[in-house]
């Protein structure tokens, strides 16, 4: 069972709309308890748009980050992961990808961060049937095809007609996705 073969240099908007739309719990390897580095601020984003997010750091393992406990692996997080989101270095990535590869069930996406790009480990994550996006942050994709980009001046490359919607706490757009709906 093979992912499709995706150009890692490009992602088209319905391969990331999609992986947005689908996952529901996630990791972030590399979580940060400092409120000004950026693994922190995309925690506490996502967990504001409804995903289920587990903080992975392993020298704050034990404590919380944003009332969520803090896990050293992947393999101590209690849930199914759909996605193991990658706040370490393209070396460290490698290891993070076998990490992941070893759970049961497996996630559906492996998402490397900005500037973390490991092709071989994208591989074997795709050999496994596992969507892989590098060098992106999925705090920016979210922002950039909910239209929250344009609203600090940036271009999302999206054009809709379409109304935007309110997440369900009211406060924040969002994709039409709203994780804290599903069943």
């Amino acid at each position: 069972m093979s992912a499709p073969a995706v150009n890692h240099d490009h992602y088209p908007q319905d391969y990331i709309r999609g992986i947005l739309n689908d996952v529901r719990t996630l990791a972030i390897v590399g979580a940060s308890s400092n409120d000004v580095r950026p693994s922190f601020f995309v925690l506490k984003y996502l967990i504001e748009k409804g995903y289920e997010v587990y903080p992975v750091n392993p020298g704050k393992a034990g404590s919380t980050i944003l009332e969520r406990p803090v896990y050293a692996t992947l393999n101590e997080i209690p849930v199914a992961l759909d996605m193991v989101d990658i706040f370490r270095n393209s070396e460290i990535a490698a290891s993070v990808v076998d990490e992941a590869l070893q759970l049961s069930p497996l996630p559906k996406v492996i998402w490397m961060q900005l500037t973390v790009r490991n092709d071989a480990a994208a591989q074997r994550a795709e050999a496994a049937g596992i969507k892989v996006v590098m060098d992106r942050c999925p705090k920016m994709e979210y922002g950039k095809l909910s239209g929250e980009w344009g609203w600090v001046g940036g271009n999302s490359g999206v054009i809709s007609s379409k109304k935007q919607i309110l997440h369900a706490s009211g406060r924040v757009q969002s994709l039409g996705i709203a994780p804290t709906k599903r069943a």
